[in-house]
């Protein structure tokens, strides 16, 4: 699978919000916020964390791109 934040990214910006101050808003750590600029999995908990602080359901934050149904079954 593949994961995208880009409409995480998009929603920052429209809120005049950087990065970090998402992150400070939100509770995680740096660490997370690096994975998630390499589109790289975090775990639920952290999503929820995010779209809490931002106000915002998950699917503004996160998109799954890519499914590889053969790895699936």
């Amino acid at each position: 699978m593949t994961y995208s934040y880009n409409r995480l990214w998009k929603l920052l910006i429209d809120k005049r919000m950087t990065k970090t101050d998402m992150r400070k808003t939100a509770g995680i750590s740096t660490n997370i916020l690096a994975k998630m600029g390499k589109d790289e999995p975090v775990a639920m908990d952290t999503l929820a964390k995010i779209a809490t602080a931002l106000e915002c359901g998950l699917d503004d934050i996160v998109e799954i791109v890519g499914v590889d149904i053969d790895a699936i079954k």
